[in-house]
């Protein structure tokens, strides 16, 4: 367990709260504009700090928070991915966003499942959503995979204040599907 939160480790992959040594490759991941196109667009280097700041500062606050994800063969940050539940959000989320180059994987179904079984276990969530533009494919591909189906059509709030599909599935949906 890191000093502020849980390290997680998949087959290919650690995940653990965030470390101030994650930023300049969470900075790069914020100023891409493939990665960005459906995550709010592209973020100069201070306002993902503000983003970094604030996902760090949800694990202090609220126990949880997305997770650095680095490749457990090279140590190389790919992404985060996690648990993630800001004031105003239409649910308990697990989200995910990865650096292109690792694009096509399996990554996100490996690490946001990880999450999952973490916010159902660990934090007693009865529902886990994915909050998803609906040009969105691929990561519609990965809810899916997951065992999500699109729940219903919400809002996130200000100052994103966009129309979002929300994909999703019970605690009850999940623990049946785990068990296959």
């Amino acid at each position: 367990m890191a000093d502020n939160g849980p390290t997680l480790e998949t087959e290919r992959l650690i995940l653990r709260p965030l470390v101030v040594e994650d930023f300049d490759s969470f900075a790069a991941f914020c100023a891409d504009p493939v990665v960005m196109r459906h995550l709010g667009g592209v973020q100069p280097r201070s306002m993902a700090w503000r983003g970094f700041t604030s996902v760090a500062g949800s694990w202090a606050l609220q126990g949880f928070g997305m997770f650095s994800v680095t490749e457990r063969s090279s140590g190389r940050w790919v992404g985060r991915i996690g648990p993630h539940k800001p004031e105003g959000w239409p649910g308990t989320e697990v989200g995910w966003g990865l650096i292109q180059d690792v694009w096509g994987n399996g990554y996100a179904v490996e690490a946001a499942a990880a999450s999952m079984d973490f916010a159902v276990d660990q934090l007693g969530w009865t529902e886990i959503i994915h909050c998803i533009d609906e040009a969105n494919t691929d990561s519609q591909a990965v809810a899916k995979r997951l065992g999500s189906t699109l729940l219903r059509l919400d809002r996130l709030p200000p100052p994103v204040d966009v129309e979002i599909d929300i994909w999703g599935q019970s605690a009850d949906q999940w623990r049946a599907r785990r068990r296959v």
